[in-house]
C-alpha cells in the first residue's frame, strides 16, 4: 500500500498544470471556439447575446433581477451617463429555506412556484407608481434567439426545478409578474452572468472584451468582433464550462464526473469551481485518510467524510491561507469543523498541500480559456484587453487572481502587461442594468 507521502507526491503530479500543457488547452479552446460559432461541434455553445457593449454614456434608472444560483437578488440601479453606476435598492433571498420551509430548485418545486417566487421579490423593491424597464441575469445555458427572448436549454448547479427547461424564461417572469399584478415591471433584456460581468466592466472601462466567473459556477463570455448574426460586435456567451477537450482530468475528477448528476458534461467547471472544488477536497483527504492522514482519530474523519458535500470554496480559502509557521489557522480549521483537537504538523501541511494544488489547478486552467480567446481575437497581441472577473475564487481565495497572472506571464512574457484582469464585484446583477440601457438605445 502507497504511503501517505508517496500518495501526495502522486496528487501533486496529477493537479500540477504545466505551460505545455496550458498552451494544448488554449489552443483547443481556440479551435472549440470557432467549432462552436460555426455549428459543427456544442462543446462550447458560444451562444450570442444580441448585445453590443456599452459606449459609457448610457443614462437611466432600471431594474435588475440575478438569478444563478441558490439565491435571488434583485435591484434598482442608476446609470450616470459617465461610466458610473449606483446601486439605489437591493434584495437578496435564498431559493431554497435553510430550515427546509420551501425549496423552489427541487425537481418537485414547479416553474410557476420558482417565478412567483422571484416576482414577489421584485415587488418588495419596485415602486408601484413607477414603470421600470427591466433586466434579466439568467445564468444557465440558454437558447437565445432575440434580446429578451431565451429558452432554458438544461439547469446546472444540480438545480432541477420543473417545467422551465425548453421554456421562454421571460415569458415565464412576465407571467407571474401579471399574477402578482404587477404590470408596472417589464422585462426587456434577458442575458448570461457573464454577459453581465463583461457589460458592467466595460461601460467604465472600455478596453473590456472577456468576462467571467470565477465563483459556485465557472463560464466566460467575450466580445466577438465580427458575429455571423449581424456582421458587428455582439457579446458571446460560450457557457465554458462545459468545455472537455485536453483537459488533464486525475482519478479524483473521474469520480467527482461519475458521481454528478450529470456525468460526461461540465467537465470544466467541475475541475475549476467553487462549487465542485470542495468535493475534489472531499475525495482526497479521504484517498489520504486511508494512507495515514489524521491517522490518530480515523473514526472521525471517516465519519465526517462520509456525508455529502463537507467542503466548499470557503474551506479551501482557509488552507490554503494560512501563512503561519506551526498552521494554526488550519488547527482551528478542524477543531471547529471536524472537532479534532490534537492535529500533528505534518498532517496540517498535508491539508495545505492538497488545497493548494486544487485552487493553483483550478486558476491556471481558467487562464488557458483566457489563452484561447485572446489567441483567437488578437492572435499576435497587438491590442491590450481587460479580463472582468466576478466571483468569490478570483475574489476571495488566496494567491488564485496571482496564479491567472502567472500563466499570462509565462504565456505572454514581454506583452503581458497588455493584458489586465481586474473584479467586476456583483457585476452579474449590475450588468443586468447595463444591458436594457444598451437596448433602449439600440
Amino acid at each position: 500500500m502507497q504511503s501517505l507521502e508517496t500518495t501526495l507526491q502522486q496528487a501533486t503530479r496529477d493537479l500540477t498544470v504545466s505551460l505545455e500543457q496550458i498552451h494544448a488547452i488554449a489552443k483547443s479552446f481556440k479551435q472549440a471556439m470557432i467549432d462552436g460559432m460555426a455549428g459543427t461541434d456544442e462543446t462550447l455553445k458560444m451562444l450570442p447575446s444580441f448585445l453590443q457593449a456599452p459606449t459609457g454614456r448610457e443614462t437611466g434608472q432600471y431594474l435588475a433581477v440575478d438569478f444563478g444560483g441558490t439565491n435571488v437578488r434583485t435591484l434598482v440601479a442608476e446609470l450616470d451617463g459617465k461610466g458610473g453606476l449606483s446601486v439605489k435598492n437591493h434584495l437578496s433571498r435564498p431559493l431554497k429555506d435553510p430550515s427546509g420551509a420551501y425549496d423552489y430548485l427541487a425537481a418537485s418545486a414547479s416553474a410557476e412556484e420558482l417565478f412567483d417566487f422571484i416576482a414577489e421579490q421584485l415587488a418588495q423593491i419596485a415602486e408601484p407608481s413607477v414603470t421600470y424597464h427591466l433586466g434579466h441575469t439568467f445564468s444557465f445555458p440558454m437558447r437565445q434567439t432575440g434580446v429578451n427572448t431565451a429558452s432554458l436549454i438544461h439547469w446546472t448547479k444540480e438545480i432541477a426545478t420543473a417545467g422551465v427547461e425548453s421554456q421562454d424564461v421571460n415569458q415565464l417572469l412576465q407571467a407571474a409578474l401579471h399574477r402578482k399584478g404587477l404590470t408596472n415591471i417589464k422585462p426587456q433584456v434577458i442575458l448570461n452572468d457573464t454577459v453581465g460581468t463583461l457589460l458592467t466592466s466595460a461601460y467604465s472601462h472600455p478596453g473590456t472584451d472577456i468576462g467571467s466567473i470565477c465563483g459556485t459556477g465557472h463560464n466566460t463570455a467575450y466580445l466577438e468582433p465580427k458575429s455571423p448574426l449581424t456582421g458587428g460586435p455582439m457579446v458571446i456567451n460560450m457557457e465554458s464550462g462545459n468545455f472537455n477537450k485536453k483537459l488533464p482530468l486525475s482519478n479524483y475528477d473521474r469520480q467527482l464526473d461519475q458521481s454528478s448528476e450529470k456525468p460526461g458534461a461540465q467537465l470544466l467547471e467541475k475541475m475549476v469551481s467553487g462549487r465542485y472544488i470542495g468535493e475534489l477536497l472531499q475525495l482526497i483527504m479521504t484517498d489520504l485518510q486511508k494512507k495515514g492522514l489524521l491517522s490518530h482519530c480515523a473514526d472521525k474523519v471517516t465519519a465526517f467524510l462520509s456525508q455529502p458535500a463537507c467542503f466548499s470554496g470557503a474551506d479551501i480559502a482557509v488552507l490554503t491561507g494560512d501563512a503561519s509557521g506551526d498552521l494554526t489557522a488550519i488547527a482551528a480549521w478542524l477543531k471547529q469543523r471536524l472537532c479534532i483537537t490534537d492535529s500533528a504538523l505534518s498532517d496540517r501541511q498535508a491539508l495545505a498541500t492538497i488545497a493548494t494544488l486544487i485552487a493553483t489547478r483550478s486558476a491556471r486552467l481558467v487562464a488557458a480559456s483566457f489563452v484561447g480567446i485572446l489567441q483567437r481575437i488578437d492572435p499576435a497581441l497587438e491590442h491590450n484587453h481587460t479580463i472582468a472577473i466576478d466571483g468569490s475564487l478570483y475574489e476571495k481565495l488566496p494567491g488564485y487572481a496571482d496564479a491567472i497572472h502567472q500563466v499570462l506571464a509565462e504565456v505572454y512574457r514581454d506583452r503581458a502587461h497588455r493584458i489586465v484582469t481586474k473584479l467586476s464585484k456583483d457585476g452579474s446583477g449590475l450588468g443586468a442594468v447595463v444591458a436594457v440601457a444598451i437596448a433602449s438605445r439600440s
